[in-house]
């Protein structure tokens, strides 16, 4: 029966230079200073039994299970909170251990429901594992005294069961939740006989803090805690580790399997991203993939008025591929272009620039990067070489400060957050700079030292004070700065942030932020050791998202925080491989591996590679193919796993575009907001149908195994292929493993790589090549990726969006835990219990002079557009700013939303809109047009499975 943790020796492991030898049942051990007895002996293959106990937690003692007898020790002492001492004589067996362990056991079970056989737990329940291990024969207590057998059980979360009849008071749960999760929910209340698990002030799980991480139903020992997946449909009889395809954090899980029916999610304690720990999306959003909203059939159409036609493969694909023929030899061999997909593998995005390279003929190829971290890859490439993060996940725990820049981590990206907030509770500092007072400022046992609550759209000028304070009080690392970066870029920096137009008095009046509160972040940043920033797209999201990477670049050069543990510039990268869809050349301008096209070089490689004559001038950019399309030069666009039409700002000028061209092809799981503007409907695959790797925000390659056949029959990198096969440009691939060989030789961060080394050692960091074998967690060590750092000019510049008295708030955007990017698949799962409408958040002030109350529906307008809310009132916000998320299609967030990009990469300004918000009681001119283009859209949809069943 599989196991939910693979190994478990009791408690954590222990790492010291000092090793210790004991002996252990007349076995001589050694291991380092620190270490548990019971580890020890797991060490040693002798097992102890314990139900408290497990690796992923502090010992804690309380199950009496464990208890060793040790020469010279009066008493008999719990094993897992016992250390060990050097010439330590243990005894884990005998006579009166035995007698000892029986009796604490027959305790347990005499309060224990004896349903065993009908227990979801049966066969992987700890209790029942140790009654047998320690002979438990009778219960000589009986069960008609006061026990807890009748306690009602808590059904309120729509992914887990809470039963107390069955609980044990280990306070797994409770741990877990505090030492992992770091959310604190979770209490033993009561003493004695009453003592009981209960949530927040012993509320349901639904109504309390838990965010359903499902660390507790993990650390479980018991059925206590039980995934409602697996008291339906039983026990899994295999399981396949692959990678999570929700955010950028990339978790590694084990599907434990019914054939090809997933029972559930358990997080791999092996995994080097996440280490056994798991979000509420990860472990249990993953019904979209079975959903019956998804479209399991190719369809076509001549216009998007028309009924969707089902049709063959064969049929879909060569109609495809006519129609991008016929409209390059109408309109000319730019007139088409593709944009791949953040959340697709690294292999079929790769295949996908391929085919616009050398099928389609030109560089017009984008992706959703575009959108949200292109200035990250701008800016770290101009000043650090790379356009990647520096450093590994765990590099935080050497932290002694940590920055956090625009991110909402906790939201965000929630795993790397328990292990950030983790350090802190160990006593790291911490500054926050955003807009919002978001969870991180103040949860629990965390505190941060200072909360920089900027304007939106003043970063460039806050991360320019700072640096004037680091300059002007003697705080740069100088022999770091001598020996590491240009020193002409650094003398030019220096003078230029030591202006006093850049120092933080003077940048009060612009930032919003005292100066005294600038000055106390700058130096305990450059003076508290070990300095991490991590930031989002609360940085990249701006006209001068490109600048304020430079200056947070800058920044960490100046005081020499790069090249080592616990420092660096880490970029939270929101999509599952959107590091990967950038490092696989999806932009117009660079072939995989960051190389610019231009490259007469590099571009000989991937010709004789590929067989074709490439291009030398960048295509065309997302925005750049929206105008073309308007203008009437740009006609065919095939879109894999992305939808603009949600997600890219402005939201009428996009579907403009989408409707004056002549074929669209969408190739997704679902009918979204884009298919509703396409010819053809290439039905997806999702990441459990298919083979392939994701590169997460640490540039962590990590597999993706299949675990089920692909529900329509192909995986994604299978149709494109047959895509280009159709349009006359051959691919032959047999397995995405070959597609892995390719890019492996053609890019040089990527040279090591295969399946077969990435199995070896169960991810790889790049760059791996033959300097770096297994791979590179931290960059820049020595000497930076471009030889020495270049310091680069910050200046800062007012964005063009402005507010006046018709516009008088400033709307930013950001994301909530339960929801993911635009909700294509969250929307199709139980997340919604918890947010089922995008809101507006607005201070009470605002709120109070528009005669806004909580719930109400709000109107907000922009220079862009406009649509209607349910407000939120809420002092998370500052007075003047107002905030929505973008999960939900009929919010129109996006509507108004503006085409202001940042100056270098186009990425638009989502975090700046100048909006008025005002009460009203009906929706938008927009969404009712919304509304009425989806019905019709969807009826068009059910017209070609109606069709279907009739040709049948």
């Amino acid at each position: 029966m599989l196991s939910i943790v693979e190994h478990d020796y009791g408690t954590p492991e222990r790492t010291s230079e000092k090793l210790v030898t004991l002996t252990i049942d007349d076995r001589e051990v050694t291991v380092p200073e620190g270490t548990s007895v019971m580890r020890a002996a797991a060490l040693s293959d002798v097992k102890i039994p314990k139900l408290c106990a497990t690796e992923t937690l502090e010992a804690f003692g309380s199950c009496r299970m464990c208890l060793v007898q040790i020469d010279g020790m009066k008493g008999l002492p719990a094993s897992c909170t016992t250390p060990v001492a050097q010439g330590m004589v243990v005894h884990t067996q005998n006579k009166q251990l035995a007698d000892v362990r029986r009796g604490v056991m027959e305790l347990y079970i005499s309060d224990h429901p004896l349903d065993c056989l009908t227990c979801p737990a049966n066969g992987h329940c700890e209790l029942q594992d140790m009654a047998g291990v320690v002979g438990l024969r009778d219960v000589r207590y009986g069960y008609q005294g006061e026990n807890h057998l009748d306690s009602k059980k808590d059904e309120s979360n729509p992914y887990f069961t809470f039963d107390p009849s069955k609980c044990i008071v280990c306070s797994r749960c409770v741990r877990a939740c505090e030492e992992q999760q770091g959310t604190f929910a979770l209490t033993i209340q009561g003493r004695g006989f009453e003592s009981k698990v209960a949530a927040s002030q012993d509320e349901s799980f639904m109504d309390s803090e838990c965010v359903s991480c499902g660390a507790c139903v993990q650390a479980c020992p018991t059925a206590t805690l039980s995934e409602k997946s697996l008291i339906e449909k039983g026990q899994a009889e295999h399981s396949v580790t692959t990678t999570c395809a929700y955010c950028g954090v990339g978790c590694s899980f084990r599907a434990e399997m019914q054939g090809e029916e997933v029972v559930r999610m358990v997080p791999n304690l092996d995994g080097h991203a996440n280490h056994g720990h798991s979000c509420v999306k990860g472990r249990f959003a993953i019904g979209y993939a079975t959903h019956s909203d998804r479209i399991l059939k190719p369809m076509i159409r001549k216009q998007i008025s028309d009924p969707w036609r089902e049709v063959s493969w064969e049929e879909a694909i060569a109609y495809a591929a006519s129609e991008m023929k016929r409209i390059q030899a109408k309109y000319g061999r730019n007139s088409i272009g593709g944009i791949t997909s953040s959340r697709c593998t690294n292999e079929e995005t790769y295949l996908v620039q391929k085919l616009v390279r050398a099928g389609f003929g030109n560089n017009n190829v984008d992706t959703c990067a575009r959108v949200c971290h292109s200035p990250t890859g701008y800016g770290l490439k101009n000043t650090l070489g790379e356009s990647a993060g520096t450093q590994n996940f765990d590099s935080v725990m050497h932290a002694d400060v940590v920055f956090v820049i625009g991110a909402n981590p906790t939201d965000g990206h929630p795993v790397f957050a328990s292990q950030m907030k983790r350090r802190l509770r160990q006593g790291a500092k911490l500054i926050v700079a955003d807009p919002r007072t978001i969870d991180l400022v103040r949860t629990p046992h965390i505190e941060a030292q200072h909360h920089l609550k900027l304007r939106p759209g003043t970063n460039v000028a806050l991360i320019n004070s700072l640096a004037h304070v680091i300059v002007t009080e003697g705080l740069v690392k100088e022999d770091f700065v001598r020996a590491r970066c240009e020193v002409d870029s650094f003398e030019k920096w220096r003078k230029f942030v030591s202006l006093e137009k850049n120092s933080p008095e003077s940048m009060e009046e612009i930032t919003g932020v005292p100066a005294s509160e600038v000055r106390a972040a700058a130096r305990l940043y450059a003076t508290a050791g070990n300095g991490a920033i991590y930031y989002g797209l609360g940085v990249t999201e701006h006209s001068q998202g490109s600048t304020m990477v430079m200056g947070i670049a800058n920044l960490a050069m100046a005081t020499g925080n790069i090249g080592r543990e616990g420092v660096g510039v880490n970029p939270l990268r929101g999509q599952n491989n959107v590091q990967g869809s950038c490092d696989m050349g999806s932009f117009p301008h660079e072939f995989p591996g960051y190389r610019h096209v231009s490259d007469d070089k590099v571009r000989a490689q991937f010709e004789g590679a590929w067989g074709v004559s490439l291009q030398n001038e960048p295509g065309l950019r997302i925005p750049n193919m929206f105008e073309a399309a308007l203008d009437g030069d740009f006609k065919g666009l095939y879109i894999e796993g992305e939808d603009i039409a949600q997600s890219d700002p402005n939201t009428q000028h996009v579907t403009a575009a989408l409707t004056s061209m002549e074929c669209i092809i969408v190739q997704d799981l679902f009918l979204n907001e884009s298919a509703k503007f396409a010819h053809v409907f290439l039905p997806g695959s999702s990441f459990l149908e298919k083979d392939g790797t994701f590169t997460n925000a640490e540039r962590r390659i990590s597999r993706v195994r299949q675990v089920m056949r692909p529900k329509a029959g192909y995986a994604d990198w299978e149709i494109t292929q047959l895509l280009s096969n159709a349009l006359g440009y051959p691919m032959t691939y047999k397995h995405p493993s070959e597609i892995m060989d390719e890019i492996a030789g053609l890019t040089p961060t990527f040279t090591g790589v295969s399946y077969a080394r990435i199995d070896e050692l169960e991810s790889i960091q790049w760059p791996c090549n033959e300097q770096h074998p297994e791979g590179t967690p931290t960059m820049h060590i020595g000497q930076f990726v471009r030889g020495k750092g270049k310091f680069l000019l910050t200046e800062y510049v007012p964005t063009a969006e402005k507010v006046n008295a018709k516009y008088p708030l400033i709307l930013t955007t950001g994301r909530i835990l339960s929801q993911y990017n635009v909700g294509a698949q969250t929307r199709r799962t139980e997340n919604n219990r918890w947010h089922d409408e995008d809101r507006l958040e607005i201070h009470p002030h605002d709120a109070e002079e528009r005669g806004i109350a909580d719930g109400d529906w709000v109107g907000i307008a922009s220079r862009a557009g406009d649509t209607v809310l349910r407000a939120r009132v809420t002092e998370r916000v500052q007075p003047g700013v107002v905030y929505t998320t973008f999960h939900f299609p009929e919010s129109g967030a996006n509507v108004i939303t503006t085409e202001n990009s940042d100056w270098a990469t186009n990425c638009p300004e989502y975090k700046v809109t100048a909006v008025q918000a005002t009460r009203v009681s009906q929706p938008s001119e927009w969404q009712k047009r919304f509304r009425e283009f989806t019905e019709t859209q969807e009826s068009l949809l059910k017209g070609a499975a109606a069709d279907a069943v009739a040709a049948k």
